[in-house]
Parts: C-alpha cells; structure tokens; sequence
C-alpha cells in the first residue's frame, strides 16, 4: 500500500480537537490532512480509496506499559484470560496437561483470585489433576504463581522456607505452604523454570504484536527486558525480529534494574543501549529507559504504605530498594541519559520515587530526562503537586479504576477508609498539572486502548469485558476522578509519544510523520460507545498491519 487516501473521517488532532476530512498516506508517511475535497486534488493516479463512513480515525495508539513476550507466551500456551472462573481454570489445565503430556514443567498465565475462597487458589487443586510434574501458572497482574506439590518439591522449597524481602509464600492457618508464593518469592521457582525454546520468544513476540494491532496500538513500551521474576531476557529476541522486518511495531525496551546487582550494571545498561542503537534498522526500537520496581501490590500486603495496613497492624509492605539506593540509582541513570521508569503502586513507594527524582533533579541540574512513575494506585495527598513540580509523568493503568469484585471485598478493606479515598487519584493529578500517559500492563488486564479510555472516563468498566464483576458496570469508582475524554485520548496518542521520546515521528495526525493510523466502526468524539467501539483498521508507517 504506497498510497492511499482514507476520506470521510472523524479526525483526532489531539487536545481534544476532532475535524471531518481525511488523511493521505504516501510512502509510510502522512502526506496530508485536511477536507477530502483537497486531499483529492493531491493523489497519485493509483492511490486507493478508502470511505471511513464518518468514523472515528486517530493516530495509533501507544501503550506505555505493557509486557507483549508474557502476554504472547499466553497466546500460545494455557491462557487463562478469556474466563473466570475456578472450574474453567481446571479444567483449562486438565486438557492442557493431557494434551501436552511428558516430564517438562506446565506454564501459563491469567488467573484471577478472586474466583477463589479467600482470595487464592491451593496446590490441592492442581495435585488433583496433574500430580506428577511441575505446574507455575502466573496471576493475570503478575504478581503471583500458583504452583503444585511437584513444583515445590522440584525447586526445592521447604516447609519452613523464610519470606524474602518483597515477597510471602502463603500458607494455611496451620502453617502449611498453599502453593501461591508472592512478589520475589516467585524467585524460588526459577530453577524448574524452562528455558524458551529457540525461537519461542520472537513467536510470543509475534503472536502479543499481531494482538496488540488488531486493538489499534502501533507502539509499546515493553516494561521488563532483562532477566527477571516476570520471565527471561528478551532484547536478543526484539533484535532478530527487528533485523527480520518482522517487527512492524515502534518498540521502546524498558530495560530491568536488577535489584540483586549494584551500580555495577550500568555499564551494561550502557552497552545494551549502544548495540540496540546500532542493530535495529530505522530506528524500529530503542533502549534508552531503565524500568525500575519499588514495590509490589495492595492485594499481596507487598506495595510500600506509609501507614499500616488496615487489616494487618505493623505491617507496610517493603521497598525493594532502600530509599537512599534508590536516589542513587535515578541519579546515576538521569546522569547517563536514561530516562527511568519506576513501578510505585504503594503510596510510600510512590514518594521514595518521587524523592528520587527530586534527588537527580538536585545532583544533576536540569537534564533532558523524561521519567515517569507507573500505577499509582495511592498517591499521598502531599505528593500530588510534586509530579508536576518535578516534571515527573504519571503513567495509568485507566482500565483497573473501576469498582470490581476483587477491588470492593479483597484491596479497599486493607487500604482502609482514607487510602480508599485516594484510589487512582488521576484526575486530581491531572487537575494539579500532571502530565497523563497510559499503559494497559497486559497480560495484567486487557490491551484494548478503548476499553481503557472508557473506564478513565466514566470509571466504570466495559460493558463488554467478561471480567467486569459486581457494581463495576453501575457503580464509578470515586467518579470525581474520571478523566476528561481528551485526556485518556491523548494518553495513548501524543502524550505518549513525547513520553518515549517519539513525539518528532509520531503520534499525532500530521504531515510528515509516520502513518501510524487507527480507524473506528463509529464516531467516539462524544466519548459514548468507546466500550464497545471495535478497531476497523491498523496502519503502522503506512503498512497494514490489522484489518477487520
């Protein structure tokens, strides 16, 4: 497709601007936009004609925060996504198991606790349908593994094995393991973990990429490239598909801060980077952000409070790194010119990365780096005009901001009253200068930008996601925290692109950039119907890559 012209569409400028007319794509790139009567006069004889019908057409979108290689390896191994619920579970893994027999370890992704009893699901479970190997299902946010009596006993895990700092192996009321370990006790399965095969991760790559544009979204930002609790190293991966042409996604590569290394490895951080720089052709992915993880999540007790939680008396969550380590961290990687992206879900850990930043600002004098704090779930009310005031995005999951099963009974008892009144508080950083960027996290939660844009508006979940449970789809979660339509837009479009240093390429609908272009089934400039708006048309610098 060397030329084309998409005419009669709803256009989104960005700032929320919306016009009628059309786009002209020459050559991967946007060669005009304006009234379809203009852009006719400027086409080649072969161009194609393409009617939109008056729906909405947008920049493509970007996704912030996202980890494509686990979500892809789901695709293609037992995924536990699409349901909910305990027997469907089993029985996902009963016919997985009978289907891939053998000695090798089982591994899959996507439960949800609370299909459970209680919040977790039991080793006895698994043991009933497959006792005689490894089984390490990953929770669908990440956090989790739920694993067999045969996947202890092959890594080695005793009964009186010792929590690690940021993490719990979960037992019973008399002490027994359960078979759900937490946060860095995941690590303890790493030995019985199996290494990809040769060319699995470009497939999982591959297989999350075709996802991921067929729900509109041209770039990403992966957040954990590097060996870690959340699955092996992947850059060499990016490299070959990149080098292939097989990569048709723009790819920032949030490279992992190994908690268990010092300093030491910026070195190669550095060098990574570098080689990135010199392999990926046309600039495809880049390696100049540094993911760093300061805490875990509400729901485990592992993300950093300032005060206790509610349902435990002296109990705050850890920080992964100290405080002080941390500062000296983002010092050194602002100094290197990394721009750092930081996982605070606690409000604790959100101010420790804000002190961070605050710290590199002082040390280093005012740099070019463009760093940012993920999830958020509760910000400190004393901390909310920092972000501006440090220049620090904040980076939202839109889609978890909804009133769920799991939310109402098992994270806002623990939060508390207060902390349950600064839940996702993104409209009050916004209100208070913040700059909004988003991110799906998926395979945490689903990838689809729409969906997302919904809940950040309206705070209420999508009427068509089957994991919207209880009040989410009549009752907004603190809706006074909804974000105005323009802003979730722009979250995924320019905003994001200036956040991964894209802004000179893409993410807007104007000439010379890349035709990184989504088209619609309908109008969404109302904001109304985005639940159930569906992506017609992918164009990733004038490539098709998704068509309905």
């Amino acid at each position: 497709m060397t030329s084309l012209h998409i005419t009669n569409a709803r256009l989104y400028r960005g700032n929320g601007r919306w016009e009628h007319g059309g786009v002209l794509v020459r050559g991967g790139v946007i060669a005009a936009v304006g009234p379809d009567t203009e852009l006719a006069g400027s086409r080649d004889a072969g161009t194609e004609v393409r009617d939109a019908g008056g729906a909405s057409l947008l920049p493509g979108f970007h996704d912030t925060h996202v980890h494509p290689p686990m979500a892809g390896s789901s695709l293609l191994g037992i995924d536990l996504m699409p349901v909910h619920d305990a027997e469907a579970y089993l029985g996902i893994i009963a016919d997985y198991a009978a289907a891939q027999p053998g000695p090798d370890t089982i591994v899959g992704v996507g439960w949800y606790g609370d299909v459970f009893p209680g919040g977790f699901p039991t080793r006895a479970m698994l043991d009933t349908i497959v006792p005689d190997r490894p089984v390490v299902l990953t929770s669908h946010d990440g956090h989790g593994v739920w694993v067999n009596s045969r996947a202890l006993e092959a890594a080695g895990v005793a009964a009186d094995v010792a929590d690690p700092l940021g993490g719990h192996f979960v037992r019973d009321a008399t002490g027994a393991l359960t078979g759900v370990l937490l946060d860095t006790a995941m690590q303890a399965l790493d030995p019985i973990l199996p290494e990809p095969a040769p060319g699995f991760l470009e497939k999982a790559i591959l297989a999350a990429q075709q996802r991921l544009h067929s729900v509109g979204v041209t770039t990403w930002h992966d957040a954990a490239v590097g060996k870690s609790e959340l699955g092996p190293d992947t850059l060499d991966a990016y490299l070959r598909l990149a080098a292939d042409g097989a990569l048709t996604a723009q790819v920032v590569l949030c490279q992992w801060w190994d908690r268990d290394r010092g300093l030491e490895q910026l070195a190669d951080l550095q060098a990574r980077r570098a080689r990135v720089a010199a392999e990926a052709p046309g600039g495809r992915v880049s390696a100049s952000t540094v993911k760093i993880m300061q805490d875990g999540m509400i729901e485990n007790h592992t993300a950093a409070m300032l005060d206790d939680y509610s349902d435990a008396p002296g109990v705050r969550g850890d920080s992964f790194l100290p405080p002080e380590q941390l500062a000296t961290v983002v010092a050194e990687l602002d100094a290197r010119g990394f721009d750092v992206h930081m996982h605070a879900v606690g409000d604790r850990a959100v101010r420790e990365c804000l002190d961070a930043v605050e710290h590199a600002r002082s040390a280093n004098g005012t740099t070019a780096g463009r760093h940012q704090i993920a999830h958020l779930d509760v910000v400190d009310a004393a901390d909310i005009d920092r972000f501006a005031a440090l220049d620090v995005t904040a980076n939202a999951q839109l889609l978890w901001a909804r009133t769920d099963t799991e939310i109402v009974e098992r994270k806002l008892p623990i939060m508390g009253e207060d902390r349950a009144t600064r839940h996702f508080p993104f409209e009050t950083l916004r209100a208070h200068g913040a700059r909004i960027v988003a991110g799906s996290d998926w395979p945490v939660s689903d990838p689809r930008p729409l969906w997302a844009m919904h809940t950040g508006s309206t705070r209420l979940a999508p009427s068509t996601d089957p994991h919207a449970t209880g009040p989410a789809l009549t009752e907004p979660l603190l809706p006074a925290e909804a974000l105005p339509l323009a802003t979730t837009l722009d979250a995924y479009t320019g905003t994001a692109a200036w956040v991964g240093r894209l802004e000179a390429t893409t993410g807007r609908l104007e000439p010379g950039l890349a035709a990184d272009i989504v088209v619609l089934d309908r109008d969404i400039s109302s904001g109304r119907g985005l639940d159930e708006a569906q992506v017609m048309l992918t164009l990733a610098r004038g490539v098709l890559v998704y068509s309905a």
